[in-house]
């Protein structure tokens, strides 16, 4: 008996669990395009309702009546007849953009000062010191106070720790989202310095492409991921950023196990927008000059259930400075896949880029995909082991973040 109230509560706590884990999973704000169901996965007993209290099945042709509305829609998860959390649904416009493929320089400033590396300190008797060995911090955390007072850039932090005068100071950081506060003693070198053995960076560069803008609020999405600290590996949180035209220089062919790379220069480039926010689905500002756009074509943007295997082509800047499409086959398509920016396969079938580039390379990030006249994505990333292959992104995916950076 002892053994099957064992198993019994085993067989509980295991269906509370996929309960919470479904509740949980499911965010409390939402965004769709306008025509685009709700697609949600719920298990027995979810549900939602509307103001009314209406059911609404959240995987179903019903759901039309949501999103065929633009504008802000408030649910309720339930389970059964308890309400358990709000949803908020926002439904965005169906809308036209004109598509990129230009090559950008971007210039992105961190909201403090990234740690991206350690090293000991040799002080004014010889001796080696490790100032942060004891303070918890480590690479890739963000540097946001010194005493209390916030820390910008690496100047900052340089002008900060040597007015301690040999005294501890307090560094307040973030990981992960969250704030710490802990104590360091700067060591004093022959130079009469104070430092704190900490390797730290402000901003960052790169060469990427443009995937659209809007023609209305000049919004625009380019590379369709993130861009990484090349230390850390981590998303940088960026304050602000600048996007700069650039040359391409020069382009390296991919190959088998070697991802090939556009190699650009932003030396001589003039500041052409503002980028807000750096996200795992791509990065987003607001342009000030879209003269540097040719052929500034308004397409529609196709949702992810049009999206179909088959032809499409790529719109992308090479080692003529100039934008070229390309043919390419669409070989797989995820529609289910909402947080992720690999949602479709693709495959270069053009001669002629693949006589230049060997397939897709580094640097073309960002390049739109359109199909049947369409704006259809963007292409992500290379298949290393495959330079032809690659992955792209959901146009509807990149426009949903570009509303929440706008929104916020």
């Amino acid at each position: 008996m002892k053994k099957f109230f064992r198993i019994l509560l085993i067989l509980i706590m295991f269906i509370v669990l996929v309960y919470v884990t479904n509740i949980t999973s499911i965010p409390d704000s939402i965004i769709l395009l306008q025509g685009e169901n709700l697609n949600l996965k719920t298990i027995l007993g979810i549900n939602f309702s509307d103001s009314s209290g209406e059911t609404i099945e959240a995987v179903a042709s019903d759901t039309q009546k949501i999103s065929n509305k633009v504008g802000k829609l408030d649910l309720s998860l339930n389970l059964g007849s308890f309400s358990l959390k709000d949803i908020t649904v926002n439904v965005i416009p169906n809308t036209v953009v004109i598509p990129g493929g230009e090559a950008i320089g971007l210039r992105l400033y961190t909201s403090g000062v990234l740690v991206v590396g350690m090293s000991e300190i040799v002080g004014t008797d010889n001796k080696t010191y490790s100032p942060y060995k004891e303070s918890g911090i480590k690479e890739g955390d963000m540097i946001v106070k010194v005493d209390d007072e916030s820390v910008t850039c690496t100047s900052d932090l340089i002008s900060k720790v040597n007015e301690c005068n040999g005294k501890k100071v307090e560094i307040t950081y973030i990981r992960d989202g969250n704030n710490y506060t802990t104590e360091m003693l700067p060591t004093k070198t022959e130079e009469n310095e104070y430092k704190l053995g900490l390797w730290v960076r402000d901003a960052a560069t790169g060469v990427g492409t443009i995937t659209y803008y809007d023609p209305q609020s000049k919004m625009f999405g380019a590379l369709g991921h993130g861009i990484l600290d090349v230390d850390t590996n981590q998303l940088i949180d960026i304050a602000k950023g600048e996007v700069i035209t650039s040359k391409i220089i020069s382009i390296i062919k991919g190959e088998k196990g070697s991802p090939g790379e556009v190699q650009g220069s932003i030396d001589n480039g003039k500041v052409i927008g503002e980028v807000y926010k750096n996200t795992n689905f791509g990065i987003y500002g607001k342009l000030t000059n879209t003269d540097f756009i040719e052929n500034g074509t308004e397409l529609e943007v196709m949702p992810r259930d049009e999206v179909k295997t088959g032809k499409a082509s790529i719109i992308c800047t090479l080692d003529d400075n100039k934008r070229e499409e390309y043919e390419i086959e669409i070989e797989r398509v995820y529609t289910a896949t909402n947080r992720s920016n690999k949602n479709m396969i693709i495959k270069v079938t053009d001669e002629r880029l693949l006589e230049k580039t060997g397939g897709i390379i580094q640097g073309m990030s960002g390049s739109p995909i359109i199909q049947d006249g369409k704006f259809v994505g963007a292409v992500t990333h290379v298949m290393v082991n495959n330079p032809e292959k690659g992955y792209g992104i959901f146009a509807d995916t990149m426009l949903k973040q570009m509303k929440e950076v706008e929104d916020n």
